[in-house]
């Protein structure tokens, strides 16, 4: 084992890496100009308290708080690794609840969780492409969620003004303090619990092309280069990642 990844065993340091996240993030979070765009009918939902599935791309996480709704309990579905526990962490800071996914008990547990938490009238936030891609491609958890429990999802993406793009499987956008930013919310996509193979196929395809064409939008609005999807045969990467569907 490296001496990175012993010292990012290390719950002193993943707690200081927390806590400066978390202090990058709020510094973030307060000074940026935020505009959240949401359609009237995911408005409505959010409004009546509906459970809802929201989803975000891997890279935009850094915008994901500022598009929740601050009056909902929300839950994030985060990998086991130990890098799904750091951003659990940051996550915690700012209210988020946090379900953990293990790769390796296949994610039922994960799932069954999810159910009983939308159930009960929550907030999921998942990103379809996570924990390891390929980027901005979506897997079928997102839809197979909404299926088994009949709450919608509702694909949203976000971008700044100032920003760098990491080189990242994800091209992580780290967002700058000081900055303007944009949030787009699509409208809702509800999957029939009786879908088939092939319908429930058609939805996942329908919200990886929404979540792709609000972030192009996002980024359009700013006169940002988007971000292109990875080709459709790249395969996972090895390490671990983050937030996970």
């Amino acid at each position: 084992m490296t001496l990175r990844k012993r010292l990012l065993k290390s719950t002193p340091v993943q707690l200081a890496f927390a806590w400066v996240a978390s202090l990058y993030l709020r510094l973030v979070l307060s000074t940026v100009r935020w505009e959240v765009s949401v359609p009237s009918t995911s408005q409505r939902l959010i409004s009546e308290n509906r459970p809802l599935i929201i989803c975000f791309w891997h890279g935009r996480l850094m915008m994901m708080r500022a598009g929740l709704p601050r009056h909902r309990i929300v839950h994030a579905l985060i990998s086991e690794h130990r890098d799904g526990l750091l951003i659990s962490r940051v996550l915690r800071g700012f209210g988020v609840h946090t379900v953990a996914s293990a790769r390796r008990r296949g994610g039922q547990s994960a799932l069954r969780t999810m159910v009983r938490l939308l159930a009960d009238g929550n907030v999921v936030v998942i990103t379809p492409d996570g924990p390891r891609g390929p980027r901005m491609r979506a897997k079928a958890g997102a839809v197979k969620l909404a299926q088994l429990s009949g709450a919608p999802l509702i694909p949203a993406s976000g971008a700044v003004k100032r920003r760098a793009l990491l080189g990242t499987w994800d091209r992580f956008c780290l967002v700058f303090p000081f900055s303007h930013g944009i949030v787009l919310a699509g409208e809702p996509i509800d999957v029939p619990g009786e879908a088939t193979e092939a319908e429930l196929e058609r939805v996942r395809g329908r919200l990886e092309d929404r979540l792709n064409e609000l972030t192009a939008a996002a980024d359009a609005h700013f006169g940002q280069p988007t971000v292109e999807p990875a080709p459709v045969d790249e395969p996972v990467k090895d390490r671990p990642g983050h937030a996970r569907a």
